[in-house]
Parts: structure tokens; C-alpha cells; sequence
């Protein structure tokens, strides 16, 4: 257990610096859910808790000091349990929300001890000291790599067993009512996104998922191609279409 905790704790580490430097995309859960899946033995149920966990984070934007709960280790740590106590991936949700809420509170009074180092990086920028300001951006890579592998590592390594043991102890009722809370919360981050990008011209394609989902029941993968092909058309339908000035129109897609 000590090699599979310390490889998802590099992991972590890893995504952790993905997460405010890279923005390559690999800490996030669906990503995150399938490594940790590999790690633990569990591809299956690591692929379906990365998947429900993006969802419930998909609409969480962090703005400024409006940090939501930490993806990284709520992706992380939420697949693990759910692998490790052999629960069932809805179950992951529960798990991962209080951790990813702790975890960022911790990352933001870690940001707020660095701060001041910042004034150092801004002497060094009126001095075009290059050098100075690289060991400044790679200390504080250094150091979340460091605070995302020991939050990580811990629980992971010393609360495994003790994780599927006290689960195993609790009332099924309890269990029962985390499997609704993690239904549910992937419908809420799912409702914030919407909140963010739905405009009333497009109210009329989420009808016609609704009803391929729920009364004809298509798989989430053909209705995904069906919107890929309703986009692909509209693309190229409107491609190159100009205003009254000739000029052509250029959209965001949102």
C-alpha cells in the first residue's frame, strides 16, 4: 500500500502545480479518476468516480479570492476511498467534497503566507533580474508539489484501512444517504455551468437531450455524437457569414 499511496501522492503532487501553472487539463477528475484507477487496480470504478466528480466540479470557476472546493484532491482522494472501501462510485462524491473543501482552505493560507515573496518578485522584475524571478515561480511550484503530496499521501496511506473499516461499521442508511448526495451534486455542478453558458436560442437542444436521455433512452455517447453532428452543422452554416459592415462575425460559442 506504502508504493500505490506514494505514486498517487506524486500524482497529486504533479497535478497540484497542473492546477495554477500548467492548465494542461490533467488534474481534473475524469483524469485523474482513470491514473488513480490504474494505481489502485480499479480502472472501472476509478473512470466512473472521475466521471461524476468532473461533473460536480464542471461549473465550479474559481474567480479571484472565490476559490471553490480543491478538484485535485477532491478528485483524488474521492476515487480512492471509493476503490479502497469498495463502495459504490456515488459514494465518492460524499467522500470528496469535505477533503476538497479542507484542502483549499489550506492551499489559500498557503498562498497567503507566499504572498509576501511577492514583493521580492516585483524587485527583481525593476532590476530584470530573470533568474531571481524563475527561482521565485519554481519555490512556489516546489512548494505546492510538496503540501498537494503530503495531503494526499496521508490519508490515502493511514486512513485506507482504517477508512474501510469504520465504513463498514456505519448504518447503511448513512451510505444509502451519501449515494444521494452524490447523485445529486453532479446535477448542481452540472445546473452552475448552465447558469454560466445557457442562452435562450440553446434551451431548445437541452429540451431535445432531455427527452434522447430520459424517454427514449440513448446512451450518453449517442447523444453526445448527435450534438457533436448539430454543432459540426452549425459551424459550417454560419462560417464566414458577415454583418451589414461585410465584416465577418466572430462568435465566443457561449
Amino acid at each position: 500500500m506504502f508504493i500505490k499511496a506514494l505514486l498517487i501522492a506524486i500524482w497529486a503532487g504533479i497535478t497540484g502545480i497542473d492546477l495554477y501553472d500548467g492548465l494542461t487539463h490533467i488534474h481534473r477528475p475524469v483524469v485523474t479518476g482513470l491514473v488513480v484507477g490504474v494505481i489502485l487496480g480499479d480502472v472501472q470504478t476509478g473512470l466512473i468516480a472521475g466521471g461524476m466528480l468532473e461533473l460536480v466540479w464542471m461549473g465550479m470557476v474559481p474567480l479571484a479570492g472565490a476559490q471553490p472546493p480543491n478538484v485535485v484532491i477532491g478528485g483524488i482522494i474521492g476515487t480512492a476511498f471509493a476503490i479502497l472501501t469498495k463502495q459504490e462510485p456515488n459514494v465518492a462524491v460524499g467522500i470528496a467534497v469535505p477533503f476538497a473543501i479542507a484542502a483549499q482552505a489550506g492551499i489559500t493560507l498557503l498562498f497567503t503566507v507566499f504572498s509576501p515573496v511577492m514583493h521580492k518578485a516585483d524587485r527583481y522584475a525593476e532590476e530584470a533580474n530573470l533568474k531571481g524571478i524563475d527561482k521565485i515561480n519554481y519555490l512556489g511550484m516546489g512548494i505546492l508539489f510538496v503540501s498537494y503530496f503530503i495531503v494526499a499521501f496521508l490519508p490515502i496511506y493511514f486512513g485506507a484501512d482504517t477508512a474501510q473499516s469504520v465504513v463498514g461499521k456505519l448504518p447503511e442508511t448513512f451510505i444509502a444517504g451519501l449515494s444521494v448526495a452524490g447523485g445529486i451534486m453532479p446535477a448542481v455542478g452540472f445546473a452552475m455551468l448552465l447558469k454560466i453558458m445557457l442562452k435562450k436560442e440553446y434551451v431548445a437542444f437541452l429540451l431535445l437531450g432531455f427527452v434522447l436521455v430520459t424517454y427514449l433512452n440513448l446512451p450518453i455517447l449517442a447523444v453526445a455524437i448527435l450534438g457533436t453532428a448539430i454543432a459540426l452543422y452549425d459551424f459550417y452554416t454560419n462560417k464566414g457569414k458577415g454583418d451589414d459592415s461585410g465584416k465577418e462575425v466572430i462568435s465566443d460559442g457561449i
